[in-house]
């Protein structure tokens, strides 16, 4: 389908899916094409009460959003939350109930036509630009806090036991912090709106790859809730693409802003060096940037927040204040990884030594039957060491005894080993007692001749 909004003309296709595991689809997409919006919702709460939350949501925003500014979007996306919260207050079966929601609209900013995306929970924006796949919009789970932190990697959120958990939901509390920002809209950019049943299945890479071969947004969407199906479909998956089919003729004039840049350097102004003008400078903005934010969500009135305010700078820039409390924070985790670490491994080797030295056994040594201390065969690095040798020879000992004897016969105590040896010894002396040699001295027998009478 063709949406028309001022200079800018987008396509767009929508597919929903309960996936292969839930019985009900508490996913909702809603299109106003007429207007120029688009967003996709998750809910959550019990069986009935994530369906019923993103409804309301989807719903609210496209009733609310009259005012097509970047405040407009954030506005209907706060009267969607005040929706949300007071069904689950008025209703004891939908206590609780809450939704994700990511919106994609066609805004005014400063007389210009822009691209405005918003999300609040997990549900992603991304935008697929000259063959590469951006995520845009800031996950707000738990897991993603943590990779923020440092203190996780992409790769073990992805896989991480406790990666449903939001840090924040449309519905939960009567307000909300809702992020914002704009991008400029340019011609054959692609943008994905999706539930995390669609990237919890599908790899980026793979996304990326329909996104560039399936030209009609609709196809595109169905394959992909094909793919994430085929993978598991373990939640419900929804997908929404929409295309920059027409500009306005904004690329070719940035374009020639660019190049005449290039080689017209204007007396006086230094030559920018980033995708980020300052702000206080006047020259014609022809920058290029993939991420501009405009509009920061609003603070809790409790004065709690989900997210530091450093959050809500310009993406992919960080404040000086954030850098250092986050260098103190991996500083002080360095450290204290270490010494565990070191605790780890040095409780590890004392406890291999204790093993390996904490017995004894009846083995041999040459002919003889011997005592050792330590383990048969040693231990990795703790060889077992001769405590005594006995008068019992291998060659004596029982036949069923002698196997045991040979690998080494393990006794708690040192005691037990010599009461061991004890009980050999008077097996081989019943079985084979040992030979004696009897020495008979020799005796002289001397003969006396009988006296002859006197004459």
């Amino acid at each position: 389908m063709t949406a028309r909004a001022g200079s800018t003309r987008l396509r767009w296709g929508g597919a929903t899916d309960v996936g292969r595991v839930r019985s009900n689809n508490q996913d909702q997409f809603v299109a106003r094409d007429d207007v120029g919006l688009w967003a996709v919702a998750d809910g959550m709460g019990g069986h009935r009460g994530g369906e019923v939350a993103s409804e309301i949501a989807c719903d609210m925003v496209a009733r609310s959003f009259d005012r097509h500014t970047i405040d407009g979007l954030v506005e209907a996306i706060e009267q969607a939350n005040n929706a949300v919260f007071r069904a689950g207050a008025s209703d004891p079966d939908l206590t609780g109930m809450g939704t994700t929601i990511v919106a994609l609209a066609v805004v005014e900013h400063d007389d210009d036509e822009l691209l405005a995306i918003a999300n609040v929970g997990d549900s992603r924006g991304y935008r697929w630009s000259e063959g590469e796949l951006d995520q845009l919009t800031t996950d707000h789970s738990l897991v993603a806090d943590l990779v923020r932190e440092g203190s996780l990697s992409p790769d073990e959120a992805a896989v991480h036991p406790q990666r449903n958990i939001l840090t924040r939901v449309l519905g939960v509390y009567d307000d909300v912090p809702v992020d914002a920002f704009a991008v400029e809209p340019r011609h054959g950019d692609r943008y994905l709106l999706c539930s995390d049943g669609l990237f919890n299945e599908v790899p980026e890479d793979d996304i990326a790859a329909v996104l560039r071969r399936v030209p009609d947004p609709a196809d595109a969407a169905d394959e992909l809730v094909r793919q994430a199906r085929e993978a598991g479909g373990r939640d419900n998956i929804t997908v929404v693409v929409v295309d920059v089919v027409d500009d306005g003729g904004r690329a070719e004039t940035a374009s020639a802003a660019l190049g005449a840049g290039a080689t017209r350097a204007t007396p006086g102004v230094p030559p920018r060096s980033g995708a980020y003008a300052d702000a206080d400078d006047d020259q014609p903005d022809t920058r290029t940037a993939r991420h501009r934010r405009v509009a920061a969500p609003p603070a809790r009135e409790d004065g709690g927040d989900y997210l530091d305010e450093d959050d809500y700078d310009e993406p992919g820039r960080r404040a000086e204040g954030r850098h250092s409390r986050r260098s103190r924070r991996l500083s002080w985790r360095v450290a204290l990884f270490v010494v565990l670490i070191v605790a780890l491994v040095g409780g590890a080797l004392a406890t291999i030594q204790w093993y390996g030295r904490s017995t004894y056994f009846v083995g041999i040594e040459g002919d003889q039957v011997a005592i050792y201390k330590g383990r048969p065969g040693g231990l990795l690095w703790i060889d077992p060491s001769l405590v005594e040798s006995t008068d019992l020879e291998v060659d004596r000992l029982p036949p069923s005894r002698r196997t045991a004897v040979e690998n080494g016969k393990e006794m708690a105590t040192l005691a037990d080993a010599r009461h061991y040896v004890e009980n050999l010894t008077e097996q081989a002396d019943q079985l084979n007692p040992p030979v004696t040699t009897t020495t008979t001295a020799p005796t002289t027998t001397t003969t006396i001749p009988p006296a002859v009478p006197a004459a």
